[in-house]
């Protein structure tokens, strides 16, 4: 892929651009916007950026109608586009990031001061030419595969009233470093992928996600496991691994007998599972592997995310428009959670999030 970017202005028609004649914005445009348009600029203000059929997964009932909606936010300067020219012609899926109407709207409803229309500028030209891209978007499909669960538009099946199935809490690396730390001192933050629970028929699954592209060595990627070994994840979540292959997971479980060895804990469960393991209910089906330090490289069996172990409490659920899929977050200074994550220590006042 060459690094030439295709970007979408949000010029749009006359009347629709949310700014007064003066040139004050509009904070009117908020009320336009349908409650499906406020969730995604919510998600896409942490997760940053979304491809089309990642946002037609979570919020619609097809592509085609995504794409007519979300050519509409791109003239309301909600959105901003880009796509990047392949080798051989043709170019990328369009990505989708927060346009800066988008980002001073929601900077206004957290009574935020919006950034200057330059420095944001510069935030998404950095964005979309990271060299992370393609592992934040792979991240970002992981999560919205399964919280496609809940998609209104497309489930067939009756909504269970005070019933909730599905992905209920989804954070970003950058959530989970300003929550998880592997001390009560704060200065080591944990930086997991994402961080995710999911509820079906019953079960709670809370994990961390640890999502390989394959561009770094095995013994790079099970490094991180020392940091969880410090952190009380048998009293939380699991750890998921998700590489791209087969074989590489195959690999991967080899590594990991080398790297735990005699230090491993069986408080902290592992999974993994490759993406080229296809199945109609994607990360959500029967795709993924318990590891055990005795048990090789090899799957004995392969469990949908809602056999998984259970970690950590039972939360009670508050549903926001605000903050979507995050019906089953805690309060990280609620003493039994302190006390679940650093028992028997007094944590001092955490450190700036990076």
């Amino acid at each position: 892929m060459s690094t030439r970017t295709r970007t979408y202005s949000p010029g749009g028609r006359r009347g629709e651009r949310s700014v007064h004649r003066g040139g004050h914005q509009d904070a009117g445009a908020w009320f336009r916007l349908l409650d499906r348009d406020r969730r995604l600029l919510v998600l896409l203000s942490e997760h940053k950026v979304f491809t089309t059929d990642q946002i037609a997964a979570l919020e619609f009932a097809s592509v085609r109608r995504a794409q007519d909606r979300l050519r509409k936010l791109r003239e309301m300067g909600m959105l901003f586009a880009f796509r990047e020219s392949l080798y051989g012609g043709g170019t990328s899926q369009t990505r989708h990031a927060l346009g800066y109407a988008g980002a001073r709207l929601i900077a206004a409803a957290r009574a935020q001061t919006p950034p200057t229309p330059a420095k944001y500028a510069l935030e998404l030209e950095r964005l979309a030419c990271s060299p992370m891209l393609g592992h934040r978007l792979g991240v970002n499909g992981f999560f919205a595969a399964l919280a496609a669960h809940r998609n209104r538009a497309r489930r067939r099946d009756p909504v269970v009233p005070d019933s909730v199935q599905g992905l209920t809490q989804w954070w970003s690396e950058r959530q989970c470093a300003e929550m998880f730390w592997t001390h009560a001192s704060g200065e080591d933050q944990l930086h997991p992928d994402g961080y995710g629970c999911w509820e079906q028929h019953g079960r709670v699954v809370r994990f961390f996600l640890e999502y390989d592209t394959g561009t770094e060595s095995l013994k790079t990627v099970t490094a991180k496991l020392a940091d969880y070994q410090r952190f009380p994840t048998d009293k939380f979540w699991i750890l998921l691994f998700s590489v791209h292959s087969a074989r590489r997971e195959t690999g991967l479980r080899a590594v990991l007998s080398r790297a735990l060895g005699s230090s491993y804990s069986p408080g902290l469960v592992i999974a993994t599972t490759s993406r080229d393991l296809a199945h109609p209910d994607g990360p959500a089906g029967p795709v993924r592997g318990l590891w055990t330090a005795d048990g090789g490289d090899a799957v004995p069996e392969r469990l949908r995310l809602a056999d998984l172990p259970e970690r950590g409490p039972r939360i009670a659920y508050h549903t926001s428009t605000e903050q979507p899929c995050n019906e089953a977050a805690f309060d990280h200074d609620d003493p039994e959670i302190q006390n679940l994550l650093y028992p028997n220590q007094t944590r001092t006042t955490p450190p700036t999030a990076y």
